[in-house]
């Protein structure tokens, strides 16, 4: 049987890495973009001119109608979805709690957490034996934030991923006897854009030498610690927070 992942967030960074591993290791895999449909496509492009299998597909992971019509194109071109990586993320300005408005918080948790258990949601009631799937996996991208608490940067960012901790073992408690296993990836500071969408476009370079590998990550070292928790290596492994972190 063809194993089939959706990857949130996989135009770019770890969810770009995470889905041309996991192509290597024979999965089908849905590339989910928000807006970037030119980089969605390179991704698809080099996954099938590996002969892999690829379909790029647009949904804003906190519009929950949008998250149901991907799993409806995914289902029809692929099947029933094996596994889910719940990568789309997003980050903010540099800024206080005192200084934090409704709508940054509403846009934080909306794409970070909600979008998260809505994708959820739509990939248990395909995978659990209890809706008549044959089980998979769920991966949850968190953050080192949320057990660091991001003061005076975001507190926000590591509140909700705070959240995607506490929903991970929650989740996997609850769908364990269904065949499907939940972890989660806690990464740290990982050389990718998305600093820069933070408007820290050099936080890597600048605070990779504070942590205790002396060095900031790479998509590809997340990619592997979330294609082995995919994997069949994985078996007995579910509820687990994992730390690609550098020591932090």
């Amino acid at each position: 049987m063809t194993q089939i992942v959706l990857i949130t967030g996989a135009s770019r960074g770890i969810g770009a890495a995470t889905a041309l591993l996991a192509s290597r290791h024979g999965y089908a895999v849905a590339v989910n973009y928000t807006a970037n449909s030119l980089a969605a496509d390179e991704v698809v492009r080099q996954i099938r001119a590996s002969d892999g299998q690829a379909m790029a597909v647009r949904a804003d992971v906190a519009n929950e109608a949008e998250v149901m019509a991907m799993f409806d194109k995914i289902d029809a071109k692929f099947g029933r979805l094996t596994a889910l990586v719940n990568n789309a993320g997003v980050v903010d300005d540099i800024c206080r709690v005192d200084a934090m408005t409704t709508t940054r918080l509403q846009r934080m948790f909306g794409v970070n957490v909600f979008g998260s258990f809505v994708c959820a949601r739509e990939a248990v009631r395909r995978m659990s034996t209890a809706h008549g799937g044959a089980g998979g996996c769920i991966v949850n991208v968190s953050s080192a934030a949320a057990r660091l608490g991001s003061p005076g940067q975001y507190v926000d960012y590591a509140a909700a991923k705070g959240a995607i901790d506490t929903f991970t073992i929650g989740l996997a408690k609850e769908v364990a006897a269904e065949g499907i296993r939940v972890n989660a990836v806690r990464p740290g500071i990982i050389d990718t854009d998305i600093h820069a969408s933070g408007g820290q476009p050099d936080k890597a370079r600048a605070q990779g030498p504070s942590a205790p590998m002396q060095r900031a990550g790479k998509s590809e070292e997340v990619a592997e610690a979330i294609v082995w928790l995919m994997s069949d290596k994985a078996s007995y492994t579910t509820g687990v927070l994992l730390d690609v972190a550098g020591g932090r």
